[in-house]
């Protein structure tokens, strides 16, 4: 009942592998865009934030139709990537893609709570001992911060390895290419005699879902010792 067939391993693969570039080529810029928010006074801010948020809201399909549309190939994106032989739809990068677009959010709003919890006091201790700007972020505000982004890769992990509609429409559901778990599951609930790998699936989901949660717990604790 429990046995996996060779495509959905890949799928399991495919899933770790989608999940942690989406979330490793998101975290630089989910930190960048949290500073912002927490400490500039830009015009528009609360425009940025808006858009920011937005896939939160958005029904995933509808992200993904909206990213179909920018990279497709007479898209505004995909068009100026076709130039350099680059595609992104129907591809294990338009899988990433949409991975990074829908859990993106939710790294930015659990780094941004964590560098609001930071003492302001702290930053200007350090530049008045002679830190710029950068070395005050560098050196208290992120180290300080570091629970919080640990957090949020969390949750972007864990949502890009379940995510399913944005991914489908962008991506497609190609096995050994783009079908990752959400979309093995959906393909053997779809076909007859296939409720018993759907099944297993969703347990391989649930323990990895779960191992990944009690890492980041672990970490945690560990960073707060130090």
């Amino acid at each position: 009942m429990f046995l996996l067939q060779p495509s959905d391993l890949d799928a399991i693969r495919l899933s770790f592998q989608v999940a942690c570039t989406a979330t490793l080529l998101s975290t630089p810029l989910g930190i960048g865009v949290a500073y912002l928010l927490v400490h500039t006074r830009i015009p528009g801010k609360a425009l940025v934030e808006g858009i920011v948020n937005l896939p939160l809201v958005l029904p995933p399909v509808v992200i993904g139709y909206l990213l179909l549309v920018l990279f497709g190939r007479r898209g505004w994106i995909g068009a100026w990537l076709s130039d350099y032989h680059i595609q992104v739809i129907f591809t294990l990068t338009g899988a990433i893609v949409a991975s990074a677009v829908v859990g993106f959010p939710l790294l930015v709003r659990s780094i941004r709570l964590g560098m609001e919890a930071v003492d302001p006091a702290y930053c200007r201790a350090a530049r008045t001992l002679g830190a710029g700007a950068w070395d005050a972020f560098f050196t208290v505000t992120l180290p300080l911060s570091g629970r919080a982004v640990l957090a949020g890769m969390t949750l972007m992990f864990a949502r890009s390895l379940g995510e399913f509609g944005a991914t489908i429409i962008l991506a497609g559901n190609i096995p050994g290419v783009t079908q990752t778990i959400p979309l093995a599951i959906y393909e053997y609930t779809s076909s007859p005699g296939g409720d018993r790998m759907a099944l297993s699936l969703c347990l391989v989901s649930i323990a990895l879902s779960y191992i990944v949660l009690l890492i980041s717990g672990a970490a945690g604790k560990s960073l707060a010792r130090r």
